[in-house]
């Protein structure tokens, strides 16, 4: 009769257990459906805007770089090779910092609107 008894008490309290975590399951589900879900969706899309806008100032940005690269790295008529190698160095590291500095604007933004949704 003891075993009997333990068993009872043992299931008893495990299906308590189970009721009690799929309440508090059921409770944090139906929580979002109190709220108006209309201005969360719009709050959402001004975000996608603002994003879709930086990602469009950061290519903008990059293009634009690259291009400045690209007219830079040519030679130019008065100048000699060793001129022109070590100008090319310099414009290399530049370039370098530059991509490096419109890529942590794009990184800054995805941190931003990461954490600007919780």
């Amino acid at each position: 009769m003891k075993i009997i008894g333990k068993k009872v008490i043992i299931y008893s309290m495990l299906g308590l257990l189970q009721v009690g975590m799929l309440s508090s399951v059921a409770a944090a589900a139906s929580g979002p459906l109190h709220n108006d879900g209309s201005q969360r969706i719009a709050y959402l899309d001004r975000d996608d805007r603002r994003d879709d806008d930086r990602q469009r100032q950061h290519d903008e940005r990059k293009r634009q770089e690259n291009e400045r690269h690209e007219r830079e790295m040519k030679r130019r008529p008065h100048e000699g090779e060793r001129e022109w190698r070590e100008r090319q160095e310099r414009e290399k590291d530049r370039h370098d910092r530059a991509l490096r500095s419109v890529a942590a604007l794009l990184i800054g933004i995805a941190i931003g609107s990461g954490s600007s949704g919780n």
